[in-house]
């Protein structure tokens, strides 16, 4: 059985008072039946790390350099997210490819630096508004499956988000049968390349405006294993529904 996973995605928000919401997730979620991720920004990982307890939660980077070391100004590497603590890194968000343009050959790049350096990755896939209405969408999920993830993916080191682009802070959210569409697609595709047991075992996350008031939906749907969300993932007042939701589809 693959675990069921809630991962945040804090982006570019949170100073050192914005912990205390580690804090009080970790006291309401202890011993939880699923997985907690929190990726809070980098100057943030090592003091989260030193927050949590007993395992209760897992901190996170966004986004981390192909390289192991170097004359790269203002990156990080793979390496030093481990050193802070994190046990994963979500890599290829939307955000990423289109503000920092980057390719799916990048992210596949970043991906094996990961996984060398131990990390768990979250590698994000997703279409856009334009791609979407052209029924294109299998065919862009598709070969940024290819490029992006590397081989020797297994449920250890890989999880994979799927956000469609135009879902993504909009407040817009696909249908269910939608979500289950591309995910059941996503499987397929992971158990072809991959074989049965490994593709079954990597976990897939939906991610795209994912609220308190969506999320028991979207849980219900077949090989949705949890959630990457962002904004909602600020606060426990507001994180915390979507947790309990997806203890709920647990049992």
């Amino acid at each position: 059985m693959r675990r069921k996973l809630a991962a945040g995605n804090w982006k570019m928000n949170g100073l050192k008072a914005e912990l205390d919401q580690i804090d009080a997730l970790t006291e309401r979620h202890a011993d939880s039946p699923i997985d907690l991720l929190i990726c809070p920004p980098a100057t943030l990982i090592a003091a989260a790390v030193s927050r949590v307890a007993n395992d209760a939660m897992m901190i996170g980077g966004q986004d981390c350099h192909s390289e192991v070391s170097g004359a790269f100004t203002g990156d990080i590497s793979a390496a030093m997210l481990a050193d802070a603590g994190a046990g994963a890194v979500i890599l290829g968000h939307s955000e990423r490819r289109e503000l920092h343009q980057e390719s799916d050959e990048l992210i596949r790049a970043k991906a094996v630096m990961a996984h060398q350096s131990g990390l768990i990755t979250v590698v994000c896939v997703g279409e856009s508004l334009a791609q979407r209405e052209a029924a294109s969408t299998l065919d862009i999920i598709a070969a940024q499956l290819a490029a992006s993830v590397p081989d020797g993916a297994t449920g250890e080191n890989m999880v994979i988000a799927y956000e469609p682009i135009w879902a993504i802070g909009t407040g817009k959210v696909p249908t269910l049968n939608q979500i289950g569409e591309v995910h059941d697609f996503i499987r397929a595709r992971l158990e072809q390349r991959f074989g049965t047991a490994a593709g079954q075992s990597i976990r897939l996350l939906y991610g795209g405006s994912v609220k308190p008031d969506n999320a028991a939906g979207i849980f219900t749907v077949p090989n949705v294993d949890g959630a990457l969300v962002g904004g909602a993932s600020l606060t426990a007042a507001d994180f915390s529904p979507i947790i309990e939701a997806l203890k709920a589809a647990v049992s």
